[in-house]
Formats: structure tokens, sequence, C-alpha cells
């Protein structure tokens, strides 16, 4: 079995609860700012979230749940000039501090990183949402501790596909058995897998229910010393909070 050497992290639901009371809010925000009559519920976004990236959930809310309204003849520069209005709230409601990392994620990066481990983000929300959440939860130099930051358009077929930690992996110049990957929902699992990685899962209030039986660990969140997981799927090797000890015991198991 080959050693670690590195952290793939997905962001959205994985790093911090960004889905609900970030994405969600700055979409309406941005509809409302269009002069569009649109409201996602927390009902409706969980059920947009079967699709990745946000143009393209954009896309699926006019294609299945308002088919009524009528496309302008520049439709695929509408809903970019949309979805661009969507990352300046966003961007406005990070700086605002809304949306804290999840338990046990600042606490493991950092000891990642003194360990000499190498570090990326996977993931498919834009690269200003990358920077807005790092940048106003773990400060502006923390961007910089991620070697690679694959993010957006980078690959034109976004998760479940395992394009984006192809590339990553490319780029780090590793083989999948030198990494394992942090994620949150089923898309982000078919992607992980697809790319050959082990995979350690988040699950969040959108996700409780995906069905994680890829997974080498599945956890109600990473947990503090204080603060300990849940348990929902596999061995933790009795601990009570996700370490980099136990990252590696689960690679190597």
């Amino acid at each position: 079995m080959a050693a670690l050497e590195a952290l793939l992290f997905d962001v959205d639901g994985t790093l911090a609860d960004t889905e609900k009371d970030g994405h969600r809010i700055a979409f309406n925000m941005a509809f409302k700012d269009e002069g569009l009559d649109w409201e996602w519920s927390e009902a409706l976004y969980g059920e947009l979230l079967a699709v990745t990236g946000g143009k393209e959930r954009i896309k699926y809310y006019l294609e299945k749940f308002n088919t009524s309204f009528e496309k302008p003849a520049n439709f695929d520069e509408f809903v970019k000039g949309l979805h661009a209005s969507k990352t300046n709230f966003y961007t406005l409601l990070m700086a605002e501090g809304k949306i804290p990392l999840r338990p046990g994620v600042e606490r493991l990066i950092n000891e990642a990183r003194e360990a000499g481990m190498r570090i990326a983000i996977v993931t498919t929300t834009t690269p200003e949402n990358v920077t807005a959440l790092l940048s106003n939860t773990l400060g502006g130099e923390s961007i910089k501790w991620f070697e690679v930051i694959a993010a957006g358009d980078i690959v034109p077929a976004k998760k479940p596909a395992p394009d984006i930690y192809d590339w990553a992996l490319a780029q780090m110049n590793l083989k999948p058995e030198q990494a394992i990957a942090f994620e949150d929902s089923r898309n982000g699992i078919l992607s992980s897998k697809g790319a050959n990685l082990k995979t350690i899962i988040t699950i969040n209030g959108y996700t409780a229910e995906d069905d994680f039986s890829e997974a080498e660990l599945v956890l109600d969140q990473m947990g503090e010393p204080d603060q300990p997981f849940q348990v929902l799927s596999g061995d933790a090797n009795g601990q009570t909070y996700l370490d980099l000890a136990l990252v590696k015991h689960i690679h190597q198991s």
C-alpha cells in the first residue's frame, strides 16, 4: 500500500455548511436583483442539489420546476450573468462571516500542514467562492496552503464525473492510492470513487439520506476532542474525532 501524501477536500457541505444559508440565499438575492420572482426554498434547493454547478443548477430549475419561464434569446449569457451576480452576493455573505467552517475542519487542515502533508481543493464551486470561504475563515493567506485549487469550469464534466479529481491528481503528479478524498454528497463520492480514491464522508442536512455504501468511513462531522463525531458507517478505530492519525489508518485499511 502506497503511503498517504495528500488530502483532497471538497468545499460546499464538506468544509462548511454553505448550501442552505450561503449559496441558496445568494441565488435568491441575485434573482431579486435581476427582477425575477423566483424563490428557492430550503426544500426546493435540496432537490436542485441533484445537479452540481451553479449555472447548471439554474438551467435544471427552469427545465424541471419553472417550465413557464420564457427564456431570452441569449439564454446562456443570461444564465452566466445571473450566476456571476450570485457569486458576488455569496462573496458578500462570506465577508460578513455568516458561515463558519464545520467542526474539526480547521484543526485537521492545520495538523496536515504541520505534518508536511499536501492538501488540495477539489470542487465544482467557482474559484471566487473558494477564495471567499477560505479567506474569511482561515485568513487571507490560506489559499496558498493548497497546492491545487481544482474548481469551477476547469473541466467540462462536473461531479459526479471523476474528471475534476483526475485533473487534480494529474496536476499533483499523484496516483489515486497516494491520496484520500473528503466529501459530503452522493455526487461527490461518485466523483471521488470514479477516480479510484478512498473517501471519507461527513454528511450534512441535505445529504444525510444519500447512499454512501462505497465510502471507507461515514461521519456526521469531523468532530473535536470535546465534540465527538457519530460514526454512521465504517470503523473509526475507537477514536472520537477525525485527526491525521485516523485519516492515515482509514487510508491504509
